[in-house]
C-alpha cells in the first residue's frame, strides 16, 4: 500500500490532506484513482489507512478508514556524523531513518572534505530530511528522524543537549567495545553516537567530545569507510537498545 507523509502541522486526522508535492505523485508516478486505499503518517507515530474520495483536476480529497499509532522506540538513539564526501550521507540519512534514529545531526569536523556556507547549511539539511522522509515511507517507519543543520563539533555541543550516554566511534587507544559500555549503563533512554570522517576526528576534536562526556569506543580491528562506521553504529546500537 502506498504511504504518504503529512508534516505534523498539517496534520488532520479528521480530514488528511496531502501536500501539492505528494498529490503530484499519487496522481502522476503512482496513477492512483478514486478507490484506491493508502497509508497515510505524521512522523511523530499516528498513521491513518486512507482511501481517495474524490479526484479533481490537480486536486484530491481523502476519507479516513482507520486511525492508530506507533509508540516510539524505547531508546532515542542520535546520530551526529561527520559530513562525508558525495551522495554518501543521503545513504547514511536513509539507512539510519530505516534502523529507527530518532535524530541525525551532520557535523562538519575539521577534517570534513565538503564545506559548507550558512546558506548551503539550511538547503543541505532540508535535502537530507527529504531523504530521510522518503526513507520513512519506503520501510514503513512511523516516527521521522529530525535531520539538523550542520556545524562544527564546537557548536553541536554548546547546544547543551542532554544524552543518557554519549558514546563517540574512535581509532584512539583507550576504546572500548560497544557492549561493554552498555554493560556499565542501565537502559539509557537517550543516547548520542559520534561518528567522524575519514581519517578520524582529529585529536582536539576527539578531546572536546571526551570534555562532554562521550565515551570512546571501537568498531573493531577494521577501519571502516565513514558511511560504513555510521551504519555499524545505528545497527548495533539498535540491537542493544531497542529490543
Amino acid at each position: 500500500m502506498a504511504r504518504f507523509y503529512i508534516p505534523p502541522h498539517a496534520w488532520n486526522p479528521d480530514q488528511p490532506a496531502l501536500d501539492a508535492a505528494e498529490t503530484h505523485h499519487a496522481l502522476h508516478v503512482l496513477r492512483m484513482k478514486v478507490g484506491d486505499k493508502a497509508t497515510v503518517f505524521n512522523g511523530q507515530g499516528v498513521e491513518a489507512t486512507v482511501e481517495i474520495a474524490t479526484v479533481l483536476k490537480e486536486r484530491l480529497t481523502l476519507r479516513r478508514l482507520t486511525l492508530g499509532k506507533t509508540p516510539p522506540l524505547r531508546c532515542a538513539l542520535t546520530l551526529a556524523q561527520a559530513v562525508p564526501k558525495g551522495k554518501n550521507m543521503e545513504l547514511i540519512v536513509e539507512k539510519a531513518t530505516e534502523l529507527g534514529a530518532a535524530a541525525i545531526a551532520p557535523l562538519l569536523s575539521e577534517r570534513t572534505v565538503v564545506r559548507i556556507d550558512e546558506g548551503e547549511a539550511l538547503s543541505k539539511r532540508d535535502k537530507w530530511q527529504r531523504v530521510a522522509i522518503e526513507a520513512a515511507k519506503q520501510c514503513g517507519q512511523n516516527w521521522l528522524p529530525a535531520v539538523t543543520k550542520p556545524v562544527s563539533l564546537k557548536e553541536f555541543f554548546a547546544q547543551k543537549e542532554r544524552y543518557d550516554l554519549m558514546l563517540i566511534a574512535s581509532l584512539q587507544p583507550g576504546a572500548v567495545p560497544v557492549k561493554q559500555v552498555l554493560a556499565e549503563v542501565k537502559a539509557p533512554r537517550s543516547v548520542l553516537v559520534l561518528v567522524g570522517p575519514e581519517g578520524d576526528f582529529t585529536p582536539a576534536e576527539v578531546n572536546l567530545a571526551l570534555n562532554h562526556g562521550c565515551r570512546p569506543i571501537t568498531l573493531g580491528p577494521i577501519i571502516l569507510r565513514t558511511e560504513t562506521a555510521a551504519i555499524y553504529c545505528v545497527s548495533v546500537l539498535a540491537h542493544e537498545l531497542f529490543g
